[in-house]
């Protein structure tokens, strides 16, 4: 068959590690054969961040804005362990953070559903999507490290010259201190993109925060979803035949052990990056969830919700066969594919990504799986093998080929 084209670039983020390495796989065998990709591409490695100063996180962030899709693979954010073994000059921030402090907007994170693997938590029986903030919070904090007795203070200053000022404690020694902003403006774009989504997939709605304790900073959050709700949304969600509810944040991890799933939930930047992973984790791996960064001005970022597999890349230097799942990052460029091609007017190459997406299912479905999803497997009347990393992605291809004509 001739390969698809599209007309305007997708943006391209290459990453670190293991998945650096099944990223170009994935692309080789599972797209280029059949799709004639035009990417704007950015070396989002470790290497090359600290080769730029970390500019080219900030140009690929820009070029999203300008061509509206981009897929991003799993990158590095270092420590000092890092920070060593790579011989950094800093201990550059995470890209991740980067990119969404310049797109704004908010993270849908959805696991993939696969018949034969159930979730941990037996009353799951339809999947949770996690709303993630994505803007401000501690990932663009400031933080320092006090050496001695002190006095801590938060201070503000206004264009027009007012100063308020605030004091955090009286520190009795060393320690530390931390700062965080939000802005209205996000906190006002993530609810309506958490409304907007719920009433799209007809869903229940829980906004989580912690109010009672942040009585000034999450309580902003809680009062913007809530007028917003009353004034836009609750005749749409009651035609809906949804709800819209808000808890704090640990009443809504006991409560969503609880539910049948099939909610949307909302939360707060570091509280979506954690409860993201708890539900990709019970819902049977974390590499089993799709994540898309959707910004209020229509942009689109696609990424796999884990990170770059360093334990299977030690593994891999050394010579050793890997089994890394990479079904999450298939998804990240069927999500932007697919994107593409519904922003471009372009039903060819959207329906490749729907075949590739379940053709990756459906070769698991038949039995052929990475390490991780072997003991989570059980599907009557089907062997499930275990397949290194390549041969996994050597199964889909089979399996692509299959139906792809269909």
């Amino acid at each position: 068959m001739a390969k698809i084209t599209y007309k305007t670039p997708i943006v391209e983020m290459q990453g670190d590690e293991m998945t650096r390495l099944l990223w170009d796989e994935i692309k080789k065998r599972l797209i280029e054969p059949f799709v004639e990709l035009n990417v704007d591409f950015y070396d989002l490695g470790l290497i090359n961040r600290e080769k730029t100063a970390d500019r080219v996180t900030v140009e690929a962030a820009e070029a999203i804005k300008k061509y509206r899709v981009g897929v991003k693979c799993a990158t590095i954010t270092p420590n000092a362990q890092r920070v060593e073994e790579y011989s950094l000059s800093k201990m550059w921030l995470s890209p991740n953070g980067t990119i969404r402090a310049i797109l704004d907007g908010t993270v849908f994170r959805k696991p993939v559903v696969i018949d034969g693997i159930k979730p941990f938590v037996s009353g799951w029986s339809a999947p949770i999507t996690v709303a993630r903030h994505a803007y401000g919070d501690v990932y663009r904090n400031a933080e320092l490290r006090v050496d001695g007795p002190a006095e801590a203070f938060i201070t503000v200053r206004y264009p027009d010259g007012r100063t308020e000022e605030k004091k955090i404690a009286d520190l009795k020694g060393a320690g530390v201190v931390q700062g965080m902003h939000n802005l209205d403006a996000s906190i006002t774009s993530f609810c309506r993109s958490c409304f907007n989504y719920a009433l799209g997939e007809k869903q229940d709605l829980w906004f989580a925060a912690k109010d009672t304790i942040s009585k000034i900073y999450d309580h902003r959050f809680k009062d913007i979803f809530a007028e917003i709700f009353e004034k836009e949304y609750a005749d749409k969600f009651e035609a809906a035949g949804i709800t819209y509810t808000y808890t704090l944040i640990d009443d809504a991890v006991a409560r969503v052990m609880k539910c049948g799933g099939g909610i949307t939930l909302a939360l707060k930047n570091y509280d979506g990056d954690v409860l993201s992973d708890m539900i990709a984790s019970g819902f049977g791996s974390l590499a089993m969830m799709t994540s898309v960064l959707v910004s209020p001005d229509g942009n689109f970022e696609y990424e796999a919700a884990h990170g770059t597999v360093t334990r299977h890349y030690y593994k891999y230097l050394k010579g050793e066969k890997t089994s890394t799942n990479p079904v999450a990052t298939i998804f990240a460029w069927t999500g932007a594919l697919k994107k593409r091609g519904e922003l471009d007017k372009n039903p060819a190459l959207a329906a490749f990504a729907d075949k590739l997406e379940k053709a990756t299912k459906l070769t698991i479905e038949r039995g052929a799986m990475t390490k991780d999803l072997i003991p989570l497997f059980d599907k009557s009347g089907v062997v499930k093998r275990e397949c290194e990393s390549m041969e996994f992605l050597d199964e889909i291809r089979r399996t692509l080929d299959e139906i792809i004509d269909d």
